[in-house]
């Protein structure tokens, strides 16, 4: 027996959904080579150039899609693309701070728990149940990660472990406020997301540094992860947000742990080890297992892209 229309126009949605998160990934994985390239900034300043950037090309975006007006789009947000702002910019802020008090597999690591948090926190607050399968995509995908990063995991860096942790709930928080905000144009949710994030890293740069100046080296880094980057991986990863539960929202964005040491080991020559390699093996098999099943159960209402 064939499937209706609207089963048929759902599985394409949520299929496309998925496809959607997963290369959004693909735009996240690049921002470790760059950073690893740039000189002599801070993080606070990278954070801040990074945020300016999205800022400028989040309205040129919003602006050429040309929906609405951009002041409407952002009244139509409501406080949850305010809420979901903030986790964001928090988000940006707590990666790049646990990233200077620990090392970067504690804070893969632990962010990777992000998934887990999603899912109770969009059952609690969205009603949103997590299927078995994907429970145990995300256990499998955890141990993936784990895997990958064993070889670099520090025992202290406690501040930096905090750090990580709270961006992950962070980020966990704002994938729960898009999903509530499925309906409508969360895109200026992002935008919001950019200015928060500026001002504080500003404020808190020019108070502990002195100065948000950096070489035109740096600063054309920074717009590349401002704009390539983080810009286009939250528009894909935004979009794809309407067809997706939250929980499995950051389990497919856990491409960008998979490509990430691929892109430094073809730019910087860092070769990743063989455990880098069976690990991230076991987190893509996750990541694709994921995104293949489950594609004919009733799902949620279709937004408009």
């Amino acid at each position: 027996m064939l499937d209706s229309p609207t089963t048929f126009e759902h599985d394409a949605a949520y299929l496309r959904g998925r496809v959607l998160v997963m290369l959004s990934g693909l735009f996240f994985s690049i921002g470790g080579v760059l950073v690893r390239l740039i000189e002599t900034a801070s993080e606070l300043q990278i954070v801040f150039y990074r945020s300016v950037v999205l800022v400028v090309t989040m309205l040129a975006f919003m602006a050429a899609r040309n929906k609405v007006s951009i002041p409407v789009g952002f009244r139509a947000v409501g406080a949850t693309g305010v809420v979901g702002a903030l986790c964001l910019a928090l988000t940006f802020i707590g990666f790049i701070t646990s990233l200077k008090h620990t090392t970067v597999a504690n804070t893969l690591l632990l962010m990777s728990t992000a998934s887990f948090m999603a899912a109770i926190l969009s059952w609690i607050v969205l009603g949103e149940r997590v299927s078995r399968g994907t429970w145990v995509a995300m256990i499998a995908a955890t141990l993936g990660v784990a895997a990958m990063v064993s070889e670099g995991v520090a025992v202290g860096g406690l501040y930096g472990d905090l750090w990580a942790l709270g961006a992950a709930l962070a980020f966990a928080c704002y994938t729960v406020a898009l999903r509530r905000g499925k309906m409508i144009d969360m895109m200026p949710s992002v935008c919001l997301a950019g200015v928060f994030s500026a001002l504080i890293s500003g404020v808190i740069a020019t108070a502990v540094e002195g100065s948000l100046t950096i070489s035109g080296h740096d600063l054309f880094l920074c717009v590349i992860l401002g704009a390539a980057q983080l810009s286009c991986g939250l528009i894909i990863f935004t979009f794809g947000s309407r067809h997706v539960p939250a929980a499995e929202l950051i389990l497919l964005a856990l491409t960008e742990v998979v490509l990430a040491p691929i892109w430094v080991w073809l730019v910087v020559g860092e070769v990743p080890s063989r455990i880098t390699f069976i690990g991230g093996g076991i987190l893509l098999a996750a990541v694709t297992g994921q995104a293949l099943s489950g594609m004919h159960r009733p799902r949620t209402p279709i937004g408009v892209v």
